[in-house]
């Protein structure tokens, strides 16, 4: 190669090391503005368009909120208020997120991040390329119009697969010895087994791979908990794998069809001297406790100034004790609720992602301690409510505490 362009180089002195591939690419094109001797308030222009990109790139591709890439974030989200590409927008709008709206790094990753990834994981990549290099609008919302449907059935394949797995563990439920998963089936859509062994570890708090068995052949994904090193797990074992790679929290793999037994006896067999029984316990970081009463518009604002949030830099968890659920949940989209939860005497409405399958936790009257995350709520802020909501992340029965 003419040059490598990598601060992970051993001979390369910048300082940030976790920039994403998009990144690196904005430097790249920093430093040939600068030799183009352009008027400042040009290229300051002009870099801060690529931004909008840049900080998107760095929220979908899961690097670290910290140092530089939260500047990035923070900056190219703060243009996204404004924009004059017609596949941004319009990739915007299939979104839901109107012209004039700021998102939230939060929403980037789940609404507008997955409709890009969605064109390589169900078909082409290039619509992607298209969409952001086209100049026709018309051309643009057709785009972004094909991607949301790619999403959709992205989102249907995803679904379809956890539902063939769970009803696996239906049939041998997952036990107190396993430490470590490998689900196969025959021909799951490659393009979305990672995104399922996410879901998978989320429901139990194992290391997770997920294949798709065609022609003999077994290839998939895998993903992690935290204190499981993935990568190093399948380097104990190469002589399996036709390839593999990834890192600490997420591997790509191929192997035999007629091997994923033994794959998965060695797997759970390395993933049992590794872990204790504690490791398989979920765990929730709390930052603080926090009294309803506290939740004033001021107090939540000093709280979201330090956004943004995501990986490296994840949004404050904070901890509500004695709360009483006072009416019953909510729900909507099948699978999420409104809970409305009251404390001293102040009433808090809650969303609550995913837990439609966890309403028998929050009947009326019951007393909950409750970890909640606060978020920007454009939507609350347009009818003239505050600005903000609040999130339940987990509950679990009131417990006393002592000198309390």
């Amino acid at each position: 190669a003419l040059a490598v362009l990598n601060p992970n180089q051993p001979d390369c002195g910048y300082p940030e090391k976790n920039l994403c591939g998009a990144g690196v690419a904005f430097k790249l094109i920093h430093a040939l503005f600068l030799r183009m001797e352009w008027p400042a308030d040009r290229t300051r222009r002009l870099l801060e368009s690529f931004l909008k990109i840049v900080a998107i790139a760095t929220v979908a591709d899961v690097v670290p909120l910290t140092g530089e890439n939260r500047v990035i974030v923070k900056r190219g989200l703060a243009g996204l208020d404004k924009v004059r590409n017609p596949g941004l927008r319009a990739l915007l709008d299939v979104a839901g997120l109107t012209e004039g709206a700021r998102p939230s790094a939060g929403q980037i990753a789940f609404r507008i991040a997955p409709r890009i990834n969605a064109a390589g994981r169900m078909a082409t990549a290039n619509d992607v390329i298209d969409l952001f290099t086209t100049e026709d609008p018309g051309r643009a919302r057709e785009l972004a119009d094909q991607l949301h449907k790619l999403n959709q059935d992205r989102q249907e394949a995803e679904a379809a697969i956890v539902r063939a797995i769970l009803a696996q563990c239906q049939d041998c439920p997952v036990t107190d010895d396993q430490f470590a998963l490998v689900f196969s089936g025959e021909n799951w859509h490659r393009g979305v087994v990672g995104i399922v062994a996410s879901r998978i570890v989320e429901r139990f708090n194992r290391p997770t791979i997920v294949l798709s068995e065609e022609g003999g052949e077994a290839q998939g994904s895998g993903r992690s908990i935290r204190p499981f090193h993935l990568l190093e797990a399948l380097e104990s074992m190469p002589d399996l794998f036709s390839r593999f790679g990834g890192h600490r929290q997420a591997v790509g793999l191929g192997l035999s069809a007629a091997r994923v037994a033994e794959f998965r006896e060695r797997f759970n067999r390395y993933a049992r001297e590794k872990l204790t029984p504690d490791d398989l316990e979920p765990t929730l970081d709390i930052d603080g406790v926090v009294r309803f009463t506290e939740l004033s518009d001021e107090a939540v604002e000093q709280v979201l100034e330090l956004a943004p949030f995501g990986f490296g830099n994840p949004a404050p968890v904070f901890a509500v004790r004695a709360a009483e659920v006072w009416a019953p949940p909510e729900t909507f989209a099948e699978k999420h609720l409104n809970v409305r939860l009251r404390q001293n005497g102040r009433h808090l409405r809650l969303k609550a992602w995913n837990f439609g399958e966890r309403t028998f936790e929050l009947e009326r009257g019951a007393i909950l301690d409750a970890a909640i995350a606060l978020e920007d709520d454009a939507y609350s802020a347009a009818r003239g409510y505050s600005p903000w909501c609040a999130v339940l992340k987990d509950v679990r029965p009131a417990r006393a505490i002592a000198g309390q």
